[in-house]
């Protein structure tokens, strides 16, 4: 299969799918290994951002997604009916940095650095998809879910994995950072 039809193929499926697609799936789709795969989408991406289409992909983590540039929002939304406005309280901002920076985590380590109930924030996380359920610990009583951030996350706050986050200490004044790292820590030798 030639190289052009290859990318003919990843932009029918990106352009189908409407939301991320593993690199995994796209190469099983297009009997490619993974390696020339990425070098193509890669190759893609600079095309489009070259050629200052009306699309571009984006990588999120291991996945690809081809989305409208942000440039164009203005026009779009022209077209498209606008939405309730993404909004989170700062509680809700709160629990999803918690969950960012310390994932995968509990809902009670959330809870305990919070120093609040968080179930219903959690909950809400939940169904706007910036936060999943990744397992269980195993090791602990009750056997508690463990909570991760999502694709939707990344796209959302416009980073390709959670390794672009600010060091948490540049963020934090040096007496809280230090606080939270030791109840973190005591937390973590007690469970």
């Amino acid at each position: 299969m030639e190289i052009k039809e290859i990318k003919a193929i990843i932009e029918a499926l990106l352009f189908a799918a409407g939301e991320a697609v593993e690199i995994d799936t796209i190469a099983d789709i297009v009997d490619v290994d993974k390696k020339t795969l990425t070098k193509i989408i890669k190759s893609m991406m600079d095309e489009y951002n070259y050629e200052k289409r009306g699309l571009h992909i984006i990588k999120l983590e291991n996945a690809y997604r081809m989305c409208t540039r942000g440039e164009y929002k203005e026009y779009v939304s022209m077209l498209v009916k606008p939405g309730r406005k993404l909004q989170l309280s700062n509680a809700a901002i709160e629990v999803l940095a918690i969950v960012a920076y310390k994932q995968p985590v509990t809902r009670a380590v959330i809870e305990h650095i919070r120093g609040v109930n968080c179930d219903y924030i959690v909950n809400r996380l939940i169904e706007r998809r910036f936060i999943t359920e990744m397992g269980r610990l195993d090791d602990a009583p009750g056997r508690p879910i463990l909570f991760g951030t999502t694709k939707e996350f990344l796209q959302t706050f416009g980073i390709e994995s959670i390794s672009e986050l600010p060091e948490f200490d540049s963020l934090a004044v040096p007496e809280e950072t230090e606080m939270i790292n030791s109840e973190i820590g005591a937390e973590s030798k007690a469970e």
